[in-house]
């Protein structure tokens, strides 16, 4: 995969090239390059922002930096690619998204500044997204946790592929509880079920417990799901389990 950031602040960028995607950048499962769209500016003092016509607060990013900062990259790389603005009027950006982008082979991030950009840039983009709602000093930092999220899915990325497979809203549920050694820690003890080596039993307690929390937490993802029979007869217990917990719990309270 092939990623371009178009950026005020190319070192703001350095730390990706760290860790997990520093690896996959070694081995070459993964190219990436940050452009200072200032040094496509056309002015002595490399202004890349303007007032905006019709008066208003704040400043604007000039579409003449972008458009030639695009131009440069479509020169070094003709074939398609998917352009995505940072903007919170943006639809959110979810793990779905995610996963469909890990699958282009090249993506071209730009990454605003000041009050907002010149319309004439929308003509750029393919994609915009934004990472909630709520407004940040540029688009740097949703760039890098969209580009982290999405080069993490890239096959060979992570050490083992079927991490990716497991990770909270692959299947549309938060992640099941996990553990490691020791199996007693200042009183609290790995459930039983994940040392008798007994998988059918294991994958059914994760998945149990992966409802369990999904139900508990983000009771929201489980309108968004299709459940097969099992997982519904599982959803049924987890249910009554809570039920009975928060029952036993009034009652405490109330003696």
């Amino acid at each position: 995969m092939q990623i371009d950031v178009l950026s005020l602040f190319p070192n703001m960028f350095e730390p990706l090239r760290e860790s997990m995607i520093g690896k996959a950048i070694e081995r070459e499962l993964l190219n990436f390059d940050v452009v200072d769209y200032r040094s496509y500016s056309h002015d002595k003092h490399h202004h890349v922002d303007d007032t905006p016509y019709g008066g208003g607060a704040g400043m604007l990013l000039k579409p003449e930096p972008l458009f030639e900062a695009m131009d440069g990259i479509n020169e070094r790389h003709p074939s398609p690619k998917r352009v995505i603005l940072m903007d919170p009027a943006g639809k959110k950006f979810n793990h779905q998204a995610a996963r469909e982008l890990s699958q282009e082979d090249h993506l071209v991030f730009i990454c605003g500044h000041y009050e907002g950009y010149d319309e004439r840039i929308r003509t750029l983009v393919t994609d915009e997204y934004s990472l909630g709602d709520y407004v940040l000093t540029g688009g740097e930092l949703p760039a890098m946790v969209m580009i982290d999220a999405i080069v993490r899915l890239l096959p060979g990325v992570l050490g083992n592929d079927e991490s990716a497979h497991t990770d909270s809203f692959e299947n549309g549920l938060l992640e099941y509880p996990q553990y490691t050694r020791p199996p007693e820690y200042r009183g609290m003890k790995v459930p039983e079920v994940l040392q008798n080596g007994n998988h059918q039993l294991i994958a059914r307690w994760r998945q149990k417990e992966s409802l369990r929390r999904t139900y508990l937490r983000r009771p929201d993802l489980l309108k968004t799901i299709t459940l097969d029979q099992t997982a519904q007869k599982l959803l049924r217990e987890v249910k009554t389990e809570e039920a009975t917990k928060a029952a036993e719990a009034r009652l405490k309270n109330q003696s």
